[in-house]
């Protein structure tokens, strides 16, 4: 049976500049794990970590908390007007989930749409340990049209949750909206699963790359003072804060 095994010990790292806010320091709390049951993924799903391969992480910007845990609440969920829009339109998509499976065509996706999208050239071995090394339950969604395979995500899966770590595709197919097609069937795959939620990462209000989050709607965010999740619709605290007011009059 795997044994959870922590590889490095947390440590807070040198702040650099912030990808999303310009002018604002970036920093994370992290540690190196590997061979995580998926109760232990769920406890840092619910406390605002995220993962990459063995790399977990949460946010430890210095006086900033705006990147905001997003989770859907998958058996309340309905698409919008505009996101029936996007399924009818993907219809010609065949989309398939199963276990991890290594192609060439994967990582082919993968690179081009690195360079296309950021800039960034990757390698494979970048490839190979962010998406397929066993740090805990995974799987992953396959997009294809006419039999090519034109687009790829990636997924943690917990005791109650699916995660989405990354989605990429072929830029020929970005008429499709293949990013938000995917969101919708990972979470309409969430569903039938028998889980609960959908976690979509972090959402940056105002960040434009990070906007796409906002629309799928009802969702949760997690209070980083609070330590809960609350719909932020309501202006209900945490019970956590409740409880400091409490004690503070």
């Amino acid at each position: 049976m795997n044994i959870m095994q922590i590889l490095q010990n947390p440590s807070c790292e040198i702040p650099e500049d912030c990808p999303y806010l310009p002018g604002r320091p970036k920093s994370s709390l992290s540690f190196l794990a590997r061979n995580l049951k998926a109760e232990e993924l769920n406890r840092l799903l619910t406390r605002g970590w995220r993962k990459f391969g063995p790399y977990f992480f949460q946010p430890a910007c210095p006086g900033c908390r705006q990147c905001i845990p997003v989770r859907v609440p998958v058996a309340d969920f309905r698409p919008s007007r505009g996101q029936r829009r996007v399924e009818r339109k993907g219809h010609c998509v065949d989309v398939r989930f199963g276990p991890l499976r290594i192609t060439e065509r994967a990582f082919e996706i993968y690179r081009e749409h690195s360079l296309r999208r950021f800039g960034e050239e990757v390698d494979r071995d970048s490839f190979l340990m962010h998406f397929y090394f066993p740090s805990g339950p995974a799987l992953q969604s396959e997009y294809r049209h006419n039999g090519r395979l034109i687009g790829i995500g990636y997924l943690d899966r917990s005791s109650e949750a699916l995660s989405s770590i990354y989605f990429c595709y072929d830029p020929e197919f970005s008429h499709l909206r293949l990013g938000t097609l995917s969101v919708l069937h990972e979470i309409s795959y969430t569903r039938q699963l028998g889980l609960r939620y959908y976690y979509l990462g972090y959402f940056v209000p105002g960040a434009e790359r990070m906007a796409y989050k906002d629309s799928f709607r009802p969702r949760e965010h997690y209070d980083w003072q609070g330590r809960c999740w609350q719909d932020p619709e309501q202006t209900e605290q945490c019970p956590a804060e409740q409880d400091q007011r409490i004690r503070s009059d």
